[in-house]
């Protein structure tokens, strides 16, 4: 079995736990290549079904283009959908860039805070992620099933044992717990899995014609382009063959200071 194989079938497995697990579970969709791979593999792991809603933050700041290619994604595939927003926050007028809340504090209302809302409006106890250990360095701390207390907190010091294929799956009222499926799995292989299942990503991801694509999505005053020629998948993996460029390189909120998406990630970010 080839290296692509082995990694499909241990998320589609993980994916499988979580439904057998969890009896209110949903999975956060942020449009982004690898929640929409996560979307590609839950369609595999339930033959073409996703039994379970994909929950969307929506900011109000994300590049029009990704909600044009959600919303098509959604209707082609008949997948439901649940959009949350801070509305309260959105209309107080402090958020980034024009009110007076940093990136970080403006991550945490947005974000954060609206995915809580969610939570407690769904009363979802499970939530699938596609965080992969690669990407940045607090999330290489995280485990494939990760509790978030009441207050959706993460302890980082104290997180469950995984040997063997054993996860932990039940914790504490009012707890809820991050599946991670894709734990495992690096930018590379991402890339090399959209090439070989053919899955359609956001064109965001390809060179335009100034010679810039994204490496990593998020809200566009946060989040610039690289340089870059790649215009297929095929010129994208060759370039991450060689680059030794971080891949969050253009999430500005990532530096506002040293440890300030560990804070975020405790706090309950994604």
């Amino acid at each position: 079995m080839d290296h692509l194989s082995k990694l499909e079938n241990q998320s589609i497995y993980i994916l499988r736990e979580a439904q057998n697990k969890f009896d209110r579970l949903a999975m956060l969709w942020s449009i982004g290549k690898d929640s929409t791979v996560l979307l590609w593999l839950a369609r595999k792991a339930f033959f073409g079904h996703v039994p379970f809603p994909l929950v969307h933050v929506d900011t109000t700041y994300k590049i029009p283009s990704m909600i044009e290619y959600r919303d098509r994604l959604c209707k082609e595939w008949n997948l439901k959908l649940v959009v949350g927003r801070n509305d309260e926050v959105l209309k107080s007028g402090v958020t980034y860039p024009g009110g007076k809340a940093t990136r970080v504090e403006c991550c945490g209302t947005l974000k954060k805070d609206a995915l809580k809302q969610i939570l407690d409006k769904h009363r979802f106890t499970g939530v699938i992620v596609g965080v992969r250990r690669d990407e940045e360095p607090t999330r290489a701390k995280e485990r494939y099933f990760s509790p978030r207390d009441k207050n959706m907190e993460w302890n980082v010091d104290d997180q469950p044992p995984e040997f063997w294929d054993q996860f932990k799956t039940d914790f504490a009222p009012g707890a809820h717990v991050r599946i991670h499926p894709l734990l495992h799995w690096t930018e590379l292989n991402v890339w090399e899995y959209i090439e070989r299942e053919n899955i359609p990503v956001i064109p965001l991801y390809f060179a335009n014609g100034a010679g810039e694509r994204y490496r990593s999505l998020g809200c566009h005053p946060c989040t610039s382009p690289i340089k870059s020629h790649a215009r297929t998948v095929a010129e994208i993996i060759a370039e991450l063959r060689l680059t030794k460029t971080p891949e969050r390189s253009g999430r500005a909120q990532d530096k506002e200071s040293e440890d300030a998406f560990e804070k975020l990630r405790r706090d309950g970010y994604m």
